[in-house]
């Protein structure tokens, strides 16, 4: 059949079609430019043909009524709609996401990978012809996110999806990995602001319009300034095609509108926050200033939707100039106040005009503002790796963030003195924000902060808690917040300022004083009743008063501190220092979220590796000597000190070959052994090859700490060792032995022999020690005691199932005298007396209990 009829046109179609899949698309445009010049080498003979054709049959098939007219066939096709090949590549890929959307809702990620390379396929040819599609970054970008949840939700849920699935799952995330890296900085901005991504693009898609206008006719129909003209004479067309005209009168209605829109959906909070600086600049009254810059500011927070996102840096710096623009304002105009229990202004048309002794109040909150900024910086430096050098550019926003913090504490305090203003909870709110900001840093950094802080404020600015020049010295500033907050607060903050004053007195090495405050305060005793966040502040106070106390050189103490933080696997965890995944843990995508909100920032951390080498250095000094006294007796090696130590120590002796150390816990665990076999130098030179050391203050003077403390627990080791051998000892032999002075053994020995720690007396004419025998018992006596323990224990176990089993018979029968009257059994009351008679006369308990709870039965 001719390719010029409908059927033959129609079966043409359909097969290039399926033909047209099994070419590659490069193959495509080649076959296309080839067809397109044999269409043009072939026209001009088929006019000719089809010219003579139409003479001979006597009509032209394109005027109506010809032989060759299809009307009919045209009414019956419709009107066809001709496109451009850049609106075909949006449709197919609009196509495509949409079959990705619906694939997404039964989880068929088969289905979404084929559509998803497609996807691809049609980018790669839009972008030919101009940028990519924003619907595309939008669409990878959910994708990812989607992607993400699936994993999470496969991970935490019992029930696996079918092999297909599964790896159609792995296929497209290696996939997605893969191809995001190309579009990160565009993935980064739409999930910075999602709204104001997508709502950019469609006033990309359509310009303003500008409207010509006579200057002259302008001047006279618009106030000065009201024309937000430029220097042709054009002017901006909002949407209902009105000139935009923004005067000093008109401030207060736009601020209207765009409040009532807040928090709308569809809302272009850009074009909003545009429009504010606007009318910040034409704001001549201090009100309008103060009203402005507090709608400004909200808006500004309102761009960052969501609890994992943050607030972008170029946002952020401008939220905090504009903060510090409204107190700036403030300062200068002490006749206005800002409060969050002040009523709004009823009158739009007219601005409030206070006298000069009236106060006027304005809606709004500085120490939410100040909050809110303090969080945002917070959660930037989560997300940013802190390895990197945007993380120290970031850190550096800090010092602007304090100098707000101590300019919001000195409005506080100034609006505090006026009458019938009262803002306790906001004043202490401030005080604390600052006080988490030096309490973990050393007393350098606090001293620089605060001269650099004091130096860019105003001299007007005046603080009475803490004045310019008295808290320069960082201990006292501290100890001034504090105790502010210790008279004027009674909730949560007064116990958050006692663990930040406890940390700053452990960080500087005052022990003693850490250690005082920490038992009087109680808090051990219902610290589980208060929030997270305090609870990992205690965890992180109790951690660095236990490093404080070994510092000091006070092994029991910081083994007894760090104890109850590193004897668990949640190290991590418990200093939300990031996210351990316990093995058989149940964990929901929620919980990890929230886990991942409370992590501090990576300049607050706390180095594990350093607390656990300080935690297993003290622990082989308190159980070496330990497991040396317990020799072998059970019931003395079951009293473990550290639980985690003994079970590393077991690990470690229980493989038959050990290389060289490499790790911290490699070295300790060599440095135990060593201990006690007696090889104490052995053991101080792995102590010392630890290069964690030099992470502390003074790192020399703690690894001679260090080997004075092996030294005198070698000794002690020795004497437990080796005590049943001696009769005599010389002390100078000791003293030989172990490098020590004869008067510091001497010191050792009689501080054992007084904990009955060895059966031993000092001879100080023969500079001797002389053990006493037969105190200590061998190891067969030892077991044999243990044995009749554990007989004597199964015998009353067999006792109590016996009663237990026969509680209920022989009882009813009358006035056989209880259980005494078990004679069908043969157990008279005479039988039981001797039984319990060998015994030791432990059977006191039996029969007169039993007899009684027989005659209550009866």
């Amino acid at each position: 059949m001719s390719r010029f009829f409908h059927g033959g046109a129609s079966d043409s179609e359909s097969s290039s079609s399926d033909e047209e899949d099994l070419y590659s698309d490069e193959e495509e445009e080649k076959l296309e430019e080839s067809s397109s010049e044999e269409s043009s080498s072939s026209s001009s003979s088929d006019d000719e043909l089809s010219e003579s054709e139409e003479e001979a049959e006597g009509g032209n098939r394109f005027i109506a009524g010809g032989k060759y007219d299809d009307s009919d066939e045209s009414e019956d096709e419709g009107k066809r709609i001709v496109k451009s090949a850049k609106d075909k590549r949006l449709g197919e890929i609009e196509s495509s996401i949409k079959l990705i959307e619906n694939a997404e809702k039964i989880n068929d990620w088969v289905v979404i990978t084929a559509e998803f390379d497609k996807l691809n396929r049609f980018v790669e040819k839009a972008k030919q012809s101009g940028p990519v599609p924003k619907l595309y970054i939008k669409a990878v970008a959910d994708l990812e996110d989607f992607m993400a949840e699936s994993i999470a939700k496969d991970k935490a849920s019992a029930k696996k999806m079918n092999a297909a699935n599964a790896r159609a799952l792995n296929t497209i995330k290696q996939r997605i990995k893969k191809n995001n890296r190309t579009y990160e900085k565009e993935i980064e901005q739409y999930r910075g602001d999602k709204e104001g991504y997508m709502v950019e693009e469609e006033n990309e898609e359509k310009p303003v319009v500008k409207v010509k206008k006579d200057r002259a006719a302008a001047r006279e129909n618009v106030a000065p300034g009201g024309l937000d003209d430029d220097d042709e004479g054009f002017a901006t067309v909002g949407r209902g095609g009105k000139v935009v005209q923004y005067t000093p009168e008109s401030i207060f209605k736009h601020l209207k509108i765009i409040i009532e829109a807040r928090g709308k959906k569809n809302t272009d909070r850009m074009e909003q926050i545009r429009t504010m600086e606007k009318l910040l600049e034409i704001a001549q009254t201090p009100y309008q200033k103060i009203k402005v810059l507090l709608a400004l500011v909200s808006t500004r927070f309102d761009l960052t939707t969501g609890a994992s996102n943050y607030m972008s840096t170029e946002q952020w710096k401008n939220a905090s100039s504009e903060f510090n623009t409204l107190l700036d304002t403030l300062e200068r105009n002490p006749n206005y106040i800002v409060h969050e229990l002040a009523e709004e202004w009823d009158d739009d048309e007219k601005a409030p005009e206070p006298s000069p002794d009236e106060v006027f109040k304005v809606p709004g909150s500085v120490v939410s503002f100040i909050e809110r900024l303090d969080d945002e910086l917070t959660r930037s430096l989560q997300n940013i790796d802190p390895h990197t050098t945007e993380y120290i550019e970031r850190l550096g926003d800090e010092s602007a963030l304090y100098t707000g913090i101590v300019r919001s504490q000195a409005y506080y305090e100034r609006i505090q003195q006026q009458q019938d203003v009262r803002v306790p909870e906001s004043l202490n709110r401030v005080v604390n924000r600052r006080l988490e900001h030096v309490y973990f840093k050393p007393a350098q950094v606090v001293e620089t902060v605060e001269e650099n802080t004091w130096n860019s404020l105003p001299n007007s600015v005046e603080s009475t808690i803490t004045p310019r020049l008295a808290t320069r010295n960082a201990t006292k500033l501290i100890n001034t917040l504090c105790t502010y907050l210790y008279k004027y607060d009674q909730t949560i903050l007064r116990t958050r300022a006692i663990l930040c004053q406890i940390y700053h007195h452990a960080l500087h090495n005052q022990f003693y004083k850490a250690r005082d405050m920490l038992l009087m305060s109680h808090l051990q005793e219902n610290i589980h009743g208060a929030d997270v966040s305090t609870q990992i502040l205690y965890n992180r106070t109790l951690v660095q008063v236990g490093l404080c106390a070994f510092r000091a050189g006070l092994i029991y103490e910081a083994q007894t501190a760090l104890q109850e933080i590193c004897g668990t696997n949640r190290l991590k965890e418990l200093l939300a220092q990031g996210v351990q995944i316990q093995r058989y843990a149940q964990v929901t995508p929620e919980q990890e979220r929230l886990e991942r909100q409370r992590q501090l920032p990576f300049h607050m951390h706390i180095n594990l590796e350093l607390l656990e080498c300080t935690y297993l250095t003290c622990s082989m000094l308190l159980e070496i000597p330990a497991l040396a006294a317990a020799g072998s007796s059970p019931d003395i090696k079951k009293r473990a000190i550290s639980k985690t130590f003994r079970r590393m120590l077991e690990y470690h002796e229980r493989q038959i070959f050990t290389g060289p150390p490499e790790n911290t816990r490699d070295h300790v665990m060599q440095a135990s052994k060593a201990l006690a076999t007696g090889e104490w130098k052995r053991s101080s030179e792995l102590i010392h090859a630890i290069k964690i050391w030099d992470l502390l203050p003074e790192p020399e003077r703690i690894k001679e700490m260090l080997a004075v403390k092996i030294q005198e627990e070698g000794l002690r080791t020795y004497l437990f060792t080796y005590a049943p051998f001696y009769d005599t000892v010389a002390i100078d032999r000791l003293a030989e032995m172990f490098d020590l002075t004869e008067r510091k053994v001497s010191a050792v020995v009689s501080k054992m022999i007084a904990h009955e720690e060895i059966a031993a007396a000092l001879d100080q004419v023969n500079n001797a020690i002389i053990f006493r025998k037969g105190v200590e018992l061998s190891r067969l006596q030892s077991l044999a005691l243990t044995l009749s323990e554990r007989a004597s224990s199964l015998i009353e176990l067999n006792e109590r199932v016996l009663e237990q089993k026969t509680a209920g018979s022989g009882f009813e029968g009358g006035a056989g005298g209880g259980r005494g009257g078990r004679g069908g059994r043969g157990r008279g009351e005479s039988g039981r007396g001797d039984s319990d008679s060998r015994r030791g006369g432990r059977g006191g308990r039996g029969r007169g209990i039993s007899s009684s709870r027989g005659a209550v039965r009866t």
